[in-house]
């Protein structure tokens, strides 16, 4: 795979993220927390973190040695941590894709993309409503297009409070990548 920017979904992506969404689904704990695993770090694994920097390497292997298999260009992007090796963390995004990076390219900071198996090139972007609660009737604050990133507050486990530029509001847990389902974030 040439090192490249990654920006959205392709049909071969997206059978990888819906079969990888299948398999850690079928490994979670009941209530759908991630299995309960720790990292050299003493962080959990998997966790979600995001991209500090507008220009990442995603590497095949843990070290500089190794060569540049992607480049992500999107600060703020969430991916998974899956495994830990000294200062390298291995990551998957929310389209499957899985390499290595330096820990500190990484932030504890809870972001997350809004539908992001829904963004198809061919079709312009579905729209979700950012709510004023945490109700399915509850009104629109805003409408944020599939694929967006937005701050994480808190979850309860189905809803999450989230920020996407000016607007703060309500979106259903569903629709994010970027936490676990059922997951509680504080």
């Amino acid at each position: 795979m040439p090192a490249s920017g990654k920006s959205g979904l392709g049909p071969a992506a997206l059978c990888v993220f819906i079969l990888g969404a299948a398999v850690a689904a079928s490994a979670a704990e009941p209530g759908g927390a991630p299995p309960a695993a720790t990292g050299a770090s003493g962080l959990p694994l998997p966790r979600f973190v995001s991209l500090k920097a507008d220009r990442v390497n995603l590497r095949t292997g843990p070290g500089t040695e190794y060569p540049a298999a992607w480049v992500f260009r999107r600060a703020g992007l969430p991916l998974e941590v899956v495994k830990e090796v000294e200062g390298w963390r291995q990551v998957r995004d929310a389209e499957g894709t899985t390499g290595w990076m330096l820990q500190s390219f990484l932030s504890g900071r809870r972001t997350a993309l809004v539908l992001p198996w829904e963004v198809k090139p061919d079709k312009p972007p579905p729209q979700v409503p950012i709510r004023s609660s945490d109700s399915d009737t509850a009104r629109a604050r805003a409408v944020v297009e599939a694929g967006v990133i937005a701050n994480v507050h808190s979850c309860d486990g189905r809803w999450c409070d989230v920020s996407i530029g000016d607007y703060r509001g309500w979106l259903e847990q569903k629709n994010l990548w970027g936490v676990y389902e059922g997951e509680v974030v504080k």
